[in-house]
């Protein structure tokens, strides 16, 4: 799947990956290939994508929006 983080500012990641977890504001959850459409707000905490290779890479987030339709992950960040 494809996963866009993006502030205001910047992008701070684009590119494809096997899986992600977030911040929920109701708790954290992850999003995995195929994953039923989804809206959802985040609270502050870590966003963690683990790319094709088993890499993970981490963001740290004070909140924002994800939204993820057909195998692409949008991630509104502050």
């Amino acid at each position: 799947m494809t996963i866009d983080i993006i502030t205001p500012t910047e992008k701070l990641f684009s590119g494809t990956a096997k899986r992600i977890n977030l911040p929920g504001s109701k708790g954290s959850f992850e999003i995995l290939e195929n994953h039923a459409p989804i809206v959802s707000t985040l609270a502050a905490g870590n966003v963690v994508i683990v790319d094709e290779q088993n890499q993970e890479q981490t963001f740290a987030v004070t909140g924002g929006v994800v939204e993820q339709v057909q195998n692409k992950v949008i991630v509104l960040v502050e």
